[in-house]
């Protein structure tokens, strides 16, 4: 069904990454490409400064690591990527960057701020050129 899914988890909440990863595998046309895709937020001056030197570099390896975790212990094929910034934007940015065709994203139960959706999936579906597929 679809060619390019880009397939991004929140390392805080692995589970819900293994969920929407397996749903990706089974919309995923055959040579297709999946993206599993972690994003560091970036942290304001204010709180960096206090922060030892390699924090946010330890951070992305960390990242990195959890990424290939989950895709070791689900067996599916996936690129790894690690991008840097504010969540929704990397997010959009790597679904337009990768031509991507579809975004799945897993949705935390939402506050009275985001009554239907979270917020980064809520600017996601808003912003994204491509469909969105939000996992509850």
């Amino acid at each position: 069904m679809y060619k390019k899914i880009v397939v991004p988890v929140d390392c805080a909440a692995l589970e819900r990454g293994e969920q929407i990863l397996r749903k990706a595998a089974t919309l995923l046309d055959a040579g297709g490409e999946i993206i599993l895709l972690t994003v560091i937020e970036d942290m304001p001056g204010y709180i960096t400064i206090e922060l030892p030197v390699d924090a946010i570099e330890g951070a992305i390896k960390d990242g990195k690591g959890k990424l290939v975790e989950l895709k070791e212990k689900t067996g599916i094929e996936a690129r790894v990527e690690i991008r840097s910034g504010a969540p929704a934007r990397e997010i959009l940015a790597a679904a337009n960057e990768h031509g991507a065709d579809l975004v799945i994203i897993a949705s935390h139960k939402p506050d009275l701020a985001n009554y239907l959706i979270g917020a980064t999936a809520d600017r996601v579906v808003r912003h994204s050129k491509c469909s969105v597929l939000v996992d509850r």
